[in-house]
């Protein structure tokens, strides 16, 4: 039987006229207002719920399919998701683009400045957040059963400014104006408790019985994630903090103590007010724990009652449930998911735990140490007493497995021990989640080599075939299709077709076009088009990008000082041939991270500077895009000639932007550092502008003790002079701190990689003069790059981590 004959819904309209006329009505009974008095707004709504009750449609059947096969299932935790803005990615999914820019006339509007309003959700902030949505995405487009889970925060992580130049926060209200794309769903509230004790059952060595000193209720709603080319649209489930019933007191109410009456449900509601609240204060360490197992214990709850929708046997749980911890942020969900299953479902320990470490899956994205998360004991002591109870456990019953295999080896304990003792005591929640889980992957192949053989090598000597590596993917209908469409026509002209966009090995046959000169002077018109469009500066200069997080690691301190250097070589030789650059930065530091935030402040003084300078500002520019995020990365991108991935060797994952960008027809710059290998691999090294050390070179020479920043400086003229003129005062004063840092530790080793890194600049702009070269090796840039698909990565863990197949959703007769 038609699903619509079941719930008694007619057929939504397929032609343009019925698509008006379904936009015509949501505008009348949804929105209620009339042709005659709707604004930008009422447009931009009506036409988000029409595009949405067809991408409903076909989540309910998606969800009858998933239903009638009870299918091992997907089930994604994560901190973030940067999803991006949702009306014109999800009418290209639904195919009523065309559709909807007729239907729209009749309102008095045009389709592009409907797209203005659509808003994109404040749910994430860099690539674990981008990744993130790239995964659910293809998972979707891969017919993978599959819910993300996550928290709907109320704020973003900031709106960044500039106030002279240096990095000002303001809060990123994303969805005041409320946001069309969401289904909420108060009736499937989850209880979650707080502090409080624990006390022992009767007759039982291992459960407890949790009485929370706070409760709060998380309320989901969720968003619709439809695959590309397939009838599956499946869902990232959102949870939201709100105070139970007893939180509002009535009494203080009516006696004015106005503040006081609601403080209770204010404190339940800030655990989703603003992705990553600032830790740097004990308050605020606390309130990020919170976000954690709120999420965990949320989201857990929640994939029980759907596994007991179809199945009875705990036994089947984990062949049935695949829980994917996307870092460390959800790890806190195995000591909850042991909780659940001892206490309240009063399993044996050794059952739970064994259906635990079958469930669990473990991606790390970090090599930093500073990065793996740890807490402090008496923080999990006083905010989960349970879960600390279940951790020690946990950890006793492994170290005695350690010391089964490596027998005598007490340094190993310390080193393994999921309690950290010195010099203070934490839970190290990387350990945790090595320990609870059945697979752990990086995210690139240096990476998840050099988790193996430094940062979690213990274990890799204890479980070798539990690590894996899944080179991390991006999307290609958002970051080309919708980001640069001029490109995506081209390129399916080309290749005869646009197969190529979920098949994005495809691309490879582009490689035969590389040297046709028609095809190639079309790819150039293109890039300056985008360039144009991008308005950052002259478009027939080369633009150069550095788009990503601030942090000292990937050394945005060491573009500045090569801009510096250019600065320098100008102003020494205003009458020679200089290659025209504009160099774009954009990206935002972590409120409390005051070294990224001086480097911020710097490349705005020396943008300044050159900006006033009549000899340089005809052939440099520094513009620094403020509020980085998904949106601005797609006007960015397919204007970006270079791409500048030059972190220090050893220390990035993977990064998903050098995969954007290279894509787009980017050339990289950049050191052999995460996925820029696998990138210069694929690419060829002939189109790849290689520098720097490598990451065996860079400790060796960290770990010597033999790296002395200050004789580099002496040695190097140039690299003197640019120092010299940020401690002079020559940028407005600004910087000390930035040049102090560099000429003291150094921690990065960016002096160490700065001639090398200049020599390659001056390769670039060798390269740029030969025209025809460098579209040549932009398009095999572009070629090559099919690996780097998101769809590619999420059958690599479908295969070898997940172990789950795809559930076809039938089309509509």
């Amino acid at each position: 039987m038609d699903l619509r004959q079941g719930i008694g819904l007619r057929r939504l309209g397929r032609t343009a006229d019925e698509f008006q006329q379904d936009l015509l009505s949501n505008l009348f009974y949804r929105r209620g207002t009339t042709v005659e008095s709707a604004s930008p707004r009422d447009a931009y709504e009506t036409l988000s719920l029409t595009v949405r009750d067809r991408l409903a449609e076909r989540r309910a059947r998606t969800a009858a399919a998933h239903y009638a096969s009870n299918p091992r299932w997907v089930y994604y935790l994560s901190a973030e998701y940067l999803l991006g803005a949702q009306l014109e990615q999800n009418l290209l999914y639904s195919g009523t683009g065309e559709l909807a820019a007729e239907a729209v006339k009749a309102l008095g509007f045009t389709l592009d400045e409907l797209e203005d309003l659509d808003i994109e959700p404040g749910l994430g902030n860099g690539g674990l957040g981008r990744l993130a949505a790239c995964l659910v995405d293809a998972m979707a487009t891969r017919d993978i059963p599959a819910v993300g889970y996550g928290i709907r925060y109320d704020f973003g992580i900031f709106k960044q400014s500039l106030a002279g130049g240096a990095q000002a926060e303001g809060p990123d209200d994303w969805a005041f104006q409320g946001n069309p794309w969401e289904f909420p769903a108060p009736d499937d509230r989850q209880t979650v408790g707080f502090y409080g004790h624990t006390e022992p059952v009767p007759g039982s060595q291992t459960r407890k019985r949790w009485v929370p000193g706070e409760v709060v209720l998380g309320e989901p709603s969720h968003m619709l994630v439809p695959g590309y080319g397939t009838e599956t649209v499946n869902i990232v489930r959102l949870w939201r903090a709100r105070g139970s019933e007893a939180s509002f007191d009535l009494s203080r109410f009516s006696a004015g103590q106005y503040a006081e009456a609601v403080q209770e449900a204010v404190r339940a509601e800030n655990i989703s007010k603003v992705l990553y609240p600032d830790d740097s204060t004990e308050l605020g360490r606390e309130l990020r724990l919170k976000q954690q197992y709120f999420l965990c214990s949320c989201s857990l709850r929640d994939i029980i009652r759907r596994f007991r929708l179809r199945n009875e046997d705990w036994d089947d749980f984990a062949d049935k449930t695949v829980i994917q911890l996307n870092d460390t942020h959800p790890t806190i969900a195995i000591a909850e998911l042991m909780r659940l299953l001892v206490d309240e479902y009063e399993l044996e320990w050794d059952r739970a735990w064994s259906i635990t470490r079958r469930t669990f899956a473990y991606t790390c994205h970090t090599l930093l140490p500073e990065a793996l998360e740890t807490w402090p004991v008496h923080v999990f002591e006083r905010l989960l007493p349970r879960h600390l109870e279940i951790i020690y456990l946990i950890n006793m019953l492994f170290l005695r497995e350690v010391e089964a295999h490596f027998p005598g080896d007490t340094d190993r304990l310390r080193r393994m021990s999921i309690i950290q003792e010195e010099p203070e005591r934490r839970v190290r929640m990387a350990h945790l989640a090595v320990v609870g889980t059945e697979a752990v992957n990086g995210v690139a192949e240096l990476h998840s080599k050099l988790l193996r053989e430094t940062v979690l090598n213990d274990f890799a000597d204890l479980w070798p075939a539990k690590f894996q590596n899944v080179t991390n993917g991006i999307s290609p209908r958002r970051f080309i299709k919708i980001a640069n469409p001029r490109l995506s026509d081209l390129i399916t002209e080309g290749l005869g077709g646009d197969g190529w966009l979920k098949d994005l090995e495809k691309l490879a046959e582009l490689e035969a076009l590389a040297d046709d000169a028609s095809f190639k002077e079309r790819w150039r018109a293109i890039k300056r088009a985008n360039k144009v469009d991008l308005a950052a500066g002259d478009p027939d200069s080369l633009t150069d990008v550095m788009i990503k997080r601030f942090h000292e690691y990937k050394r945005q301190q060491l573009k500045l000082l090569h801009i510096i250097t250019m600065y320098h070589r100008i102003r020494n030789d205003p009458g020679a041939d200089w290659v025209p650059r504009t160099v774009l930065f954009a990206g935002k530091a972590a409120p409390a991270y005051h070294a990224a935030k001086d480097i911020i402040r710097l490349i705005n003084a020396v943008g300044a500077t050159i900006a006033a300078d009549p000899v340089v500002s005809p052939y440099l520019k520094v513009v620094f895009a403020e509020n980085y995020n998904v949106t601005l990365a797609e006007s960015i991108v397919p204007a970006a000639d270079l791409s500048e991935q030059i972190s220090l060797a050893g220390k990035e994952a993977s990064g998903t932007g050098n995969m954007k960008l290279a894509l787009n027809g980017a050339l990289t710059i950049g050191t052999l550092d995460g996925a820029n290998i696998e990138i210069r691999a694929r690419v060829g090294a002939d189109n790849f502008f290689l520098f720097g050390l490598d990451a065996f070179q860079a400790a060796e020479l960290r770990y010597s003790g033999q790296y002395r920043a200050r004789d580099l400086y002496e040695k190097d003229d140039e690299l003197r002079a640019a120092l010299d003129a940020i401690q002079c005062g020559t940028f407005g004063g600004v910087g000390h701190e930035v040049a102090g840092s560099l000429l003291g530790w150094d921690e990065y080793l960016t002096l160490a990689d700065y001639r090398s890194y200049v020599d390659c600049q001056d390769e670039v702009d060798r390269v740029w003069r030969e025209p025809d070269t460098w579209t040549r090796m932009s398009i095999l840039n572009t070629a090559h790059s099919g690996f780097f698909s998101a769809d590619r990565t999420v059958a690599d863990y479908a295969a070898r981590i997940w172990r789950v197949a795809p559930v076809p959703v039938p089309r509509e007769d």
